[in-house]
């Protein structure tokens, strides 16, 4: 079986702006490049696993969400860093759902379809929704600050789970696998 880097993406991967859809507001985490191709050459599949309540919103529709995602590869694939799948939950929270983060119905699905092994894989994301998906779907987690705003008291409860962004949680995996 496989391992994977299970990755939120805004705040993670890109810099966050609010319900991002339109390729031209795409702007990448400084040196994520480096570390998703690093991530890769050390044998982890890469796999984003996103909330999409914009669309449950009505702000855009799923056509949008997979132009951006196919746009976003585009450009990681030209520095050796390509996403081997994107997998995004389109609900509102009172929706009730599986899949939206922090219930682990994306990941289990994921780690079925791509034969992975959650023991060996990890989830990195910018919160703590992101904490609880790992926790959730049974598999290792980080915790980066390159997102939302990291309050004292979490900084704390996951201090030995805490990176500076994706380049500092990577460099780290890679070292310890």
């Amino acid at each position: 079986m496989e391992k994977a880097i299970f990755l939120d993406r805004d705040g993670t991967i890109n810099v966050d702006v609010d319900y991002l859809h339109e390729t031209d507001k795409l702007e990448f985490v400084d040196q994520t490049f480096e570390a998703l191709a690093l991530l890769r050459a050390h044998g982890y599949r890469l796999i984003v696993i996103s909330n999409q309540s914009g669309i449950g919103r009505g702000y855009f529709g799923a056509q949008d969400v997979e132009r951006l995602h196919a746009h976003m590869n585009g450009i990681l694939q030209e520095h050796g860093a390509a996403i081997d799948a994107f997998y995004y939950c389109p609900h509102l929270e009172q929706d009730g759902c599986a899949c939206r983060k922090p219930q682990p119905g994306l990941i289990r699905r994921a780690a079925a379809e791509w034969g992975i092994d959650l023991r060996r894989s990890y989830m990195v994301g910018d919160n703590e929704k992101d904490v609880m998906t790992a926790v959730n779907a049974g598999c290792k987690y980080g915790l980066v600050l390159s997102g939302h705003p990291v309050p004292d008291a979490l900084r704390q409860k996951y201090r030995d789970h805490l990176y500076e962004n994706l380049w500092d949680f990577a460099r780290h995996i890679c070292e310890v696998e």
